[in-house]
C-alpha cells in the first residue's frame, strides 16, 4: 500500500464554511501554508471562490487577486500548489505565479478552455463529479459515467492521461443517503483506472456520522475515520484541513498494513 498524499485546504475567502475566513488575507494564509508543511502535507490546495452555501459570487479578478500573491509566496515551499478553481484566466494566472496543480470543481464544463491550460502547462487536474442536479438512476453509475466523460474530454484537449485525477464531489449534488452510497462503492470509481482523490473534510456527512450539531472545526477526528476507510477502498490523495492527524493515522495506518501482510 502506497504512502496517501495529503491535500491541505488553504481558502483565502472571506466566507469559507470551514474556518470562518482564518486565512483570507495573504500573510495569515502564508503563515499556514508554512505549518502545513511542517505538519507533512504533499499538496497545499489555495482557493480564492468560496463554495459554501449562500456564497457570495466573486469576478475574476478578484479570484485572482486573492489567490496569486499567496502562491507567489509559497511556490519554494518544496510542495505541490494546486488552485482550486473552475476559470481557465484564474488557473492560467496561477500556474504563472507557481501553481503545479489544478482543482475543478466543475470537472471542465463550466470553463472546457481550463482543459487547455492544463494541457498547454502538462500538470495535473482534479475533476471533481458535480452537475446542476441531484436525479440519479443509479448515483455511483451515473456518477462513473460522468467523470468518464470529463476525463475523455480532458484527454481531448490534450491532458495527458498520468495527468487526470477524479473526484466523486462529496457535498455536491448529493443527498446525504447518496453520498453514503458513493463512500459504500468507492472502489467501484477506484477501478476505473485514475487515481481518486476524496474531499470529505468537514462536510454535512461528517456532522451527521456524530452528532448532527458540531461545528465544522469539531469534525477532524470523524474526517480522519474517512480517510482510512478512503485508503482501504484504494484512493490514492485526501483533501483535509487538519493535515497532522490525518497525516499520522495514514501513515501508521500503511505501515500496519505492510507489517501484517509482509
Amino acid at each position: 500500500m502506497e504512502k496517501l498524499k495529503i491535500m491541505g485546504i488553504l481558502n483565502i475567502t472571506p466566507d469559507s464554511f470551514s474556518d470562518g475566513g482564518k486565512y483570507h488575507d495573504a500573510g495569515s494564509a502564508v503563515e499556514r501554508a508554512h505549518e502545513m508543511v511542517e505538519e507533512g502535507v504533499d499538496i497545499i490546495d489555495v482557493g480564492g471562490y468560496s463554495t459554501r452555501p449562500g456564497h457570495s459570487e466573486v469576478t475574476e479578478e478578484e479570484e485572482i487577486r486573492r489567490v496569486k500573491p499567496v502562491i507567489e509566496a509559497i511556490r519554494g515551499l518544496g510542495v505541490d500548489i494546486s488552485v482550486d478553481t473552475f476559470r481557465s484566466n484564474v488557473a492560467r494566472e496561477a500556474i504563472a505565479a507557481g501553481a503545479t496543480m489544478i482543482n475543478d470543481q466543475w470537472r471542465g464544463t463550466y470553463d472546457e478552455a481550463i482543459l487547455d491550460v492544463a494541457a498547454e502547462f502538462n500538470v495535473p487536474i482534479f475533476l471533481m463529479h458535480n452537475n446542476h442536479h441531484e436525479k440519479y438512476d443509479d448515483v455511483v453509475g451515473d456518477m462513473i459515467e460522468e467523470l468518464t466523460e470529463s476525463a475523455a474530454l480532458a484527454l481531448s484537449h490534450g491532458v495527458k492521461k498520468e495527468n487526470i485525477w477524479l473526484d466523486p464531489g462529496i457535498g455536491f449534488a448529493k443527498t446525504r443517503r447518496e453520498e453514503l452510497e458513493v463512500m459504500r462503492r468507492l472502489d467501484e470509481l477506484v477501478a476505473v483506472g485514475y487515481p481518486v482523490l476524496l474531499a470529505t473534510s468537514r462536510k454535512r456527512m461528517i456532522k451527521e456520522l456524530i452528532d448532527g450539531d458540531s461545528q465544522a472545526g469539531e469534525r477532524d477526528t470523524a474526517t480522519a475515520a474517512t480517510t482510512i476507510y478512503g485508503l482501504e477502498k484504494g484512493v490514492k490523495a485526501v483533501r483535509v484541513h487538519n493535515i497532522g492527524i490525518n497525516r499520522q493515522l495514514a501513515d501508521a495506518y500503511v505501515r500496519l498494513r505492510e507489517d501484517m501482510d509482509g
